[in-house]
């Protein structure tokens, strides 16, 4: 019987394995708990739809002729067939369609926000934060920490966020040791912010971030008082 799993593990398993970050043993875990834990199930949809919409920010293009000849090599190779029980067990494999369309949706994910994005970072992003609306779980903006120096941080938005009059839109993180939230800074709805977090802790894998409603010049207590309107967790993925 499968261990249960806490919310903060569920997440993190359901998102990674999404994202495709994951390494060979905990995806082949995640995948023998798949058939008998609903919850886990539950969660991985929903971080699907989560993320599906990142895949309409690449523009599309033809694959060529070599790419699937290329796939069925790797994948169909006749030792592989064999292990699996044959063609009928691949094909009816949950776990393996599972590896196709999640791979499908983090791949083309990781292409939307690098075409869309144009990230300059020379070994790509080192950690990436999807911060989602808690309400509907809508992505609207994405954090990126270049693998070069997780110290350098670029807060991205995926549309416009609308803001009422005297108001702001504030950005703050928390590390898990931390004792309280840090303002990062005021953000400019629709516009990149980039910062430089020289004064903090090392970027680290499940560090929160978020984005509150804040009075026009900010928090006033330098803690967030008004509602979160996207939030997100670290994910390292380089």
């Amino acid at each position: 019987m499968n261990t249960p799993l806490n919310e903060e593990e569920l997440q993190r398993l359901a998102s990674e394995y999404v994202l495709g970050t994951l390494t060979a043993p905990e995806r082949a875990g995640v995948e023998q708990r798949l058939p008998g834990d609903a919850l886990l199930r539950g969660a991985i949809d929903a971080w699907e739809q989560r993320l599906l919409p990142l895949t309409a920010l690449a523009p599309p293009e033809d694959p060529s002729p070599q790419l699937w000849p290329r796939i069925a090599s790797t994948l169909f190779t006749p030792k592989a067939i064999e292990q699996a029980g044959g063609w009928h067990a691949w094909w009816n494999s949950l776990a393996f369609w599972r590896i196709l369309a999640g791979g499908g949706l983090a791949a083309a994910a990781a292409l939307a926000v690098t075409v869309n994005l144009q990230l300059q970072a020379p070994n790509g992003p080192g950690y990436l934060v999807v911060l989602v609306a808690p309400q509907d779980k809508a992505p609207g903006w994405i954090v990126q920490a270049s693998s070069k120096n997780s110290r350098d941080l670029s807060l991205i938005p995926l549309g416009p966020t609308a803001v009422p009059q005297q108001k702001s839109l504030q950005f703050w993180t928390k590390g898990k040791d931390w004792g309280a939230p840090v303002s990062l800074g005021l953000v400019q709805p629709g516009q990149t912010l980039k910062l430089k977090l020289d004064k903090l802790p090392p970027m680290q894998a499940e560090q929160l971030f978020e984005i509150t409603l804040e009075p026009e010049t900010g928090s006033p207590t330098g803690r967030p008082t008004g509602p979160i309107l996207y939030i997100g967790r670290a994910v390292k993925v380089m």
